[in-house]
């Protein structure tokens, strides 16, 4: 298993810096992670960094609550994309989940998709904050919608990925989206079972521990 091609390594604290991203972009060139995940303002300058390697750069757009309007949503994406950005990660409106208004979620993301057209497009749910039928309409409307990838958590809320999140979202998904895990993986071991119950990207601060 080429753990590193499964590492999303990702720094998206208020507090980062240039020599931070910097540190960041160095790790992954030489662990060969899959991406760097860093916040929209830094986008460009990591795109610079990287751009000698075939490592991706991911950002966030409507991080971390979701609430965003969807035309500034479009906006983010386009912008981030325009700075270099060939993977998207998305928040979804976590209120029209609750509200179950799932047809207003695809609406968003598939809006989204458009502006990314090729651009790898990540859809965070949130799970600790959905209950499984939610998650289940939720998938559905991502899979509607075009988008690429699932993804559990932002990292910023009351949990991050569980193994039993991950084994539902794959039942769910039935091989029609990939499966992202983040928040909360700081290890090999806990990595290495998120991967056997069927995720297919790992967004985590701990990129190099886990592969060390």
């Amino acid at each position: 298993m080429n753990l590193n091609k499964y590492i999303d390594h990702t720094l998206l604290k208020q507090t980062a810096t240039i020599d931070d991203i910097n540190k960041l972009c160095k790790e992954a060139i030489a662990h060969n992670f899959a991406s760097v995940c860093v916040n929209p303002c830094f986008v460009k300058y990591a795109s610079d960094l990287l751009k000698s390697s075939d490592i991706k750069v991911c950002t966030v757009v409507g991080f971390p609550l979701g609430a965003n309007s969807t035309l500034s949503k479009m906006y983010e994406a386009n912008l981030a994309i325009t700075d270099g950005a060939s993977e998207i990660d998305m928040v979804i409106n976590i209120s029209d989940a609750k509200m179950h208004n799932f047809k207003n979620i695809e609406d968003e993301i598939k809006k989204v998709k458009q502006v990314c057209k090729s651009i790898v497009l990540k859809v965070i749910i949130e799970t600790c904050l959905l209950s499984d039928y939610e998650k289940k309409l939720v998938c559905q409307a991502i899979i509607n919608a075009g988008a690429d990838f699932v993804k559990t958590s932002t990292g910023f809320s009351s949990g991050g990925a569980t193994v039993e999140d991950i084994r539902l979202l794959k039942t769910i998904c039935d091989g029609k989206l990939k499966i992202k895990a983040s928040g909360g993986i700081k290890n090999k071991s806990t990595a290495i079972e998120m991967i056997t119950a069927g995720a297919d990207r790992i967004g985590t601060s701990s990129g190099v521990e886990i592969v060390k």
